[in-house]
């Protein structure tokens, strides 16, 4: 009792340690990998004004507009740098460990709390997505709240009360409750004497409850905000909800019985609280339901995520653990895989006595990531990021693992091992992971470049990375160049990516009149130009005199004779 008592204590210093181990990890080398096309297509849609930003999402995009609304904002304030862009998912990643402490403590105690902490905080798969400007890391933070206002509200009793009451009860007593007067007005006293006119007159004459006392309207108020946030953030976050639906409904309309007389881990809210928090999330997401439906439908029609096989299942599983795990070899791949097993296994262990907390983690994790298998049958949507925060529940029952050794120092040995192999796994990263290099792109045109050069783009979504780096060049030297997505170009068009086809060459051609020095930048081709028709075409037309490849695609200079 006295040890639990003074990790008590400790817990808000090692905390504070391991958040700031995590978000440093997180800041380090943030600006010196390029920028790769998702992330620079977040700054360019960001750089529109709102309603451009919105109209251009519902038309080219998957995804809905939170996170781009915040990047709006975020880079008017501080710029679009590479360093600067990132530094929002930055702070979102870094906020999520906090977080996961939250959770852990109120399921199972500040052990696994902790634990989950250092698990989140040392975590390649989330330090690699908070260094990218993308919504996987708001994606996450938002699902941490909303996960810890569920488990605050299935573990408060007053969670059966009406949503409202205490802000009802907490309103009335502040309104008809007067100050605290001094006991006698005879005598020195160190009360300071009420102010008797202006604002803080008015402030005086009621008296605050403590926060406490709203608390469980504020965790309802918390989940329904935040889980709309979740929708809000991406798409496939509609599995969110179904799996909280699922699991507190069953919880509601299948209580289980207790053996012991010990009181439930949980305790299910009302079936009328429920729904009407339902039914505010539901509102809260209801503006952007229909530029979802066409965005879905647009999925449907045609995606470039191939179909998951077995080897990707295990793939994005190692990803989640460790992503190194995928290229090991032989007995390290199994010994990291046994060890991760016993730890999970060791997790179902300590949820033995009280199995709802588990059952909710094993809800969290195992619905979204079915879900996006059995969406895939139709149309393949099935993809690691955008299961990121799937890795919540997943280091929480890792967490739980750790925890149940008694044994001090064995506990501190497992957790020392994991957090070795994962530190080793970042320092792969930071070392070895490439981006796409559009910047060597931009740099080789504006070396070479000439006035009224053209510049075709085979998909025409790269002419966005290409412009991020070659508009300094334009701004600084002045460089003129004429740029055309092909078949198809991006803003005029406004279609996404449209694939080359033989029907498109008479038009391609046509476009080569009155240039006698034409830039070819080649990216992505598999999926836009898969039988290579673009460069065939400019090779019947012109001669090739310059050719740069540059990591993520390929600069060819087509001159006439």
């Amino acid at each position: 009792m006295n040890e639990e008592f003074e990790l008590e204590e400790l817990a808000p210093w090692v905390l504070g340690f391991v958040t700031l181990i995590g978000g440093g990890l997180r800041l380090l080398l943030l600006g010196t990998k390029g920028m790769w096309l998702d992330e620079t297509f977040s700054v360019w849609l960001a750089n529109q004004s709102v309603v451009e930003m919105l109209q251009w999402t519902v038309k080219i995009d998957q995804h809905p507009p939170l996170y781009y609304y915040l990047l709006h904002y975020w880079i008017a304030l501080v710029g679009d740098t590479p360093y600067y862009a990132r530094l929002l998912s930055v702070l979102f990643g870094t906020g999520t460990i906090p977080m996961i402490y939250l959770i852990g403590k109120r399921l199972s105690g500040v052990m696994v709390g902790l634990v989950a902490a250092v698990f989140l905080a040392l975590s390649p798969f989330n330090i690699y997505y908070a260094q990218e400007t993308r919504m996987y890391t708001l994606l996450t933070f938002n699902t941490a709240v909303a996960i810890y206002a569920l488990v605050r509200l299935l573990t408060d009793s007053r969670a059966v009360s009406p949503i409202g009451s205490q802000f009802r009860d907490y309103l009335h007593a502040w309104r008809t409750s007067g100050p605290v007067e001094p006991d006698s007005e005879e005598g020195f006293s160190y009360k300071i004497t009420s102010p008797r006119t202006g604002l803080r007159a008015w402030i005086y004459r009621h008296r605050w409850s403590p926060i406490q006392t709203i608390e469980t309207d504020l965790a309802w108020v918390a989940f329904v905000v935040f889980s709309a946030a979740t929708l809000l953030s991406h798409n496939t976050a509609v599995l969110f909800p179904l799996a909280t639906n699922i699991f507190v409904l069953g919880l509601i309309l299948f209580p289980r019985k207790q053996e012991s007389d010990s009181p439930p881990a949980f305790q299910a809210p009302t079936l009328g609280n429920w729904v009407k928090a339902q039914i505010g999330i539901f509102l809260l997401w209801s503006p952007w339901i229909f530029a979802f439906i066409k965005q879905a439908s647009g999925v449907y029609q045609r995606f470039w995520i191939p179909e998951p096989t077995w080897d990707a299942v295990i793939h994005v599983l190692a990803s989640f653990l460790n992503p190194s795990m995928s290229y090991l070899e032989g007995g390290q791949v199994t010994g990291m895989w046994i060890l991760y097993a016993l730890v999970l296994g060791l997790g179902l262990v300590h949820f033995r006595k009280k199995w709802s907390p588990f059952l909710l983690l094993a809800t969290l994790f195992a619905i979204p990531f079915l879900g996006e298998l059995l969406v895939s049958i139709r149309r393949p949507i099935f993809y690691d990021r955008t299961l990121i925060w799937t890795t919540i529940p997943l280091f929480l029952v890792l967490a739980a693992g750790v925890a149940q050794l008694k044994f001090r120092p064995l506990m501190f040995l497992a957790l020392g091992s994991l957090v070795t192999f994962n530190l080793f796994s970042i320092g792969d990263y930071y070392r070895f992971y490439q981006k796409e290099d559009w910047s060597t792109a931009a740099g080789y045109v504006a070396l070479f470049a000439e006035k009224d050069d053209l510049v075709l783009f085979n998909s025409n979504f790269v002419e966005i990375p290409f412009d991020y780096y070659f508009k300094t060049y334009e701004n600084l030297y002045g460089t003129q160049v004429e740029k055309q997505g092909i078949p198809l170009d991006l803003f005029d068009s406004g279609i996404l990516e449209p694939t080359m086809t033989e029907s498109d060459i008479p038009e391609l051609i046509s476009l080569l009149h009155g240039h006698s020095r034409v830039w070819l930048v080649y990216s992505h081709n598999s999926y836009t130009d898969p039988m290579e028709l673009i460069p065939q075409t400019l090779a019947s037309q012109r001669t090739l005199t310059r050719q740069r490849n540059f990591y993520g695609g390929q600069v060819q200079l087509y001159e006439t004779p």
